[in-house]
């Protein structure tokens, strides 16, 4: 439990440090997974909500939280991504770091995505995928190993998830 405590009040520290130090947040590997490592499973981590099928797709999973301003800036990136790849194999994944499901159900009320939605509440696949600041996102092949990471939000997040896809022969 008091692991839990000290990672959520790391990932705070982190998402505030980052909102500090730049408005744009660079395009670098988070700290955890890196290129070419397997994802974990998102069935064994007992997220709230229905984690999609995933078999055969190209997976987009983003952790992200109600209170995180990068992440709602990430987000309208995400649906687009969402419209254009959806039909193409790709599966979109938000992961919500929120602790409490209502500030999660609050922002979903106000901002509906299209894609699928679960909550980490105890902070299991975060932890485990090594989250340090959101959002955090990860492209994930196929075979289920990571094709990118990126940590953060820049205004060049569409273009650079866009030929990341179009890279991966998505398109």
């Amino acid at each position: 439990k008091n692991s839990m405590k000290m990672f959520r009040r790391n990932l705070l520290s982190a998402a505030v440090a980052a909102l500090i130090v730049t408005v744009t947040a660079t395009s670098v590997a988070a700290e955890g997974l890196k290129k070419g490592a397997a994802f974990p499973s998102l069935k064994d981590f007992k997220l709230e909500g229905d984690v999609p099928d995933t078999t055969g797709k190209v997976v987009i999973v983003d952790f992200w939280a109600s209170w995180c301003g990068p992440c709602k800036r990430a987000m309208p990136v995400l649906k687009d991504l969402h419209t254009t790849y959806k039909d193409k194999g790709v599966v979109i994944i938000g992961v919500s770091l929120d602790e409490s499901k209502s500030d999660m159900d609050g922002y979903l009320a106000k901002n509906a995505m299209p894609f699928s939605i679960v909550r980490d509440a105890k902070g299991k696949l975060a932890e485990k995928v090594g989250v340090e600041g959101i959002p955090a996102t990860f492209v994930i092949g196929v075979d289920g190993k990571v094709i990118e990471a990126h940590e953060g939000f820049s205004g060049s997040m569409k273009k650079d998830f866009t030929k990341i896809l179009d890279k991966g022969g998505v398109a």
